[in-house]
């Protein structure tokens, strides 16, 4: 089974990027749902496919595509690991993708959601989002930069965007839990 999924990442990199990253979105909402309207609530509540297929739409098509070509890119224009490297690497990378994913992914949602403004939310809480994004994405990505092998890079972000994931959806939900102030 591992040499099967080894050869399909091999042979059908960004298709298999697309389903994985997909797949890890859908699930992060999933996992939010579960918790907040059948585990914590004491009325519970049914399931929104809707919103995670809007999710799975979201983290199957632009963002993992855009990903797998930025860091294709990126992998060509700094090849070192020399730590100062992978920290202008991370920088550069924070800097350029980090205000693309999150308005893309606000607006997004917006227009999926049928919200009249689909710039508002965006306004409202992309600021706090992109350094919640800062704090958590830094680390990650100096991990990544550094230990993990270019055709395996979307999947690593795929699998730490689980963990992201489940916080923007804290964040688009305007929980206050994981305001960064605290």
């Amino acid at each position: 089974m591992a040499a099967t999924i080894r050869a399909f990442f091999k042979s059908r990199p960004l298709v298999a990027n697309c389903i994985t990253y997909g797949s890890l979105y859908m699930g992060a909402e999933f996992s939010q749902q579960t918790l907040l309207r059948k585990v914590l609530p004491e009325k519970k509540q049914d399931y929104d496919f809707a919103q995670v297929g809007r999710y799975g739409a979201i983290g199957s098509t632009f963002l993992p595509t855009g990903m797998y070509y930025w860091y294709k890119f990126l992998d060509s224009r700094i090849v070192s690991t020399k730590p100062q490297m992978i920290v202008a690497k991370v920088l550069i990378d924070q800097a350029f993708t980090a205000p693309i994913i999150l308005s893309t992914f606000y607006v997004a949602m917006s227009a999926m959601e049928g919200q009249e403004d689909i710039f508002k939310e965006c306004k409202e809480k992309f600021w706090n989002t992109l350094k919640v994004s800062c704090q958590f994405w830094m680390p990650i990505q100096c991990l990544n930069f550094a230990f993990v092998p270019n055709m395996f890079r979307v999947v690593y972000i795929g699998s730490m965007s689980f963990i992201w994931i489940n916080i923007l959806c804290l964040l688009k939900r305007g929980n206050s839990e994981v305001d960064s102030d605290k």
